[in-house]
């Protein structure tokens, strides 16, 4: 079954065209990466996934759970099912992690017909879920990001996605700024998402972080278009020789 599907998307930024027809299927228990080159439209892509604003289609359509995104809120969006891993997390100064996450938890509860977790209900289910993300207590009780290290702002961020239980989870860069011990962290939070309800799609650089979360399918954009589809072996390709020889001999 299809989960996520981009049919022929074409979008421009300051009259520049940065995606230029790219269509892509992604099927319930998949993980498919994302790589290319800087300026190839990775992150373009997922910002018009999410819904952010400035990064509407020109043309073309997204389908999540064969309901059209076109014309939804990324507040929308996320309820129904969509999450976004940050290359960059931002900070919340402010705002608490555990009212943030409750927020946004119970927010997508109601959309889904479910009935919202009570504060100690609440509390009780992060802090288990938590801990098997290795976020510690204490950083629940900080205002979101402020303080934390890289590795922490995406274990927070690998926390959020636990809670929210999405559809489909797009990583953008996930792997940036960490170092191993952090990377592999930050990568079993992942597999421990990985189901046969939902899919992921990686977008990385490198193969490095490939290497601990597989993917089922690489794509290789390039220009604004996927030049290239295959299989994990793909990225090894792309590691061993770089882009060049692919995106010439497209």
């Amino acid at each position: 079954m299809s989960l996520l599907e981009i049919k022929k998307a074409h979008l421009k930024l300051d009259n520049k065209q940065i995606l230029k027809g790219i269509s892509l299927s992604v099927n319930a228990g998949e993980v498919h990466a994302i790589m290319g080159p800087n300026g190839s439209g990775k992150s373009t892509m997922s910002y018009m996934l999410a819904g952010r604003n400035g990064y509407e289609l020109e043309s073309g359509d997204v389908l999540l759970n064969g309901e059209s995104l076109i014309g939804m809120a990324a507040d929308e969006r996320a309820r129904s099912g969509l999450f976004l891993a940050f290359q960059y997390p931002v900070e919340l100064p402010g705002v608490g992690g555990i009212a943030f996450l409750r927020e946004a938890v119970n927010s997508r509860r109601k959309h889904l017909g479910e009935k919202e977790l009570d504060h100690l209900a609440f509390v009780k289910e992060v802090r288990k879920v938590a801990g098997e993300m290795f976020v510690k207590d204490e950083m629940l009780k900080r205002s979101v990001n402020v303080g934390f290290s890289g590795g922490e702002k995406k274990r927070f961020e690998i926390l959020q996605m636990a809670m929210l239980k999405p559809t489909v989870s797009i990583l953008d860069e996930t792997d940036s700024g960490l170092d191993v011990d952090a990377l592999k962290t930050v990568s079993d939070g992942v597999n421990s998402q990985r189901s046969d309800s939902n899919a992921i799609i990686v977008i990385t650089h490198y193969q490095r972080l490939l290497d601990y979360i597989v993917p089922d399918y690489v794509h290789i954009l390039s220009d604004g278009i996927i030049i290239k589809s295959g299989g994990p072996e793909l990225a090894r390709e792309v590691e061993k020789n770089g882009y060049a020889g692919i995106i010439n001999a497209s």
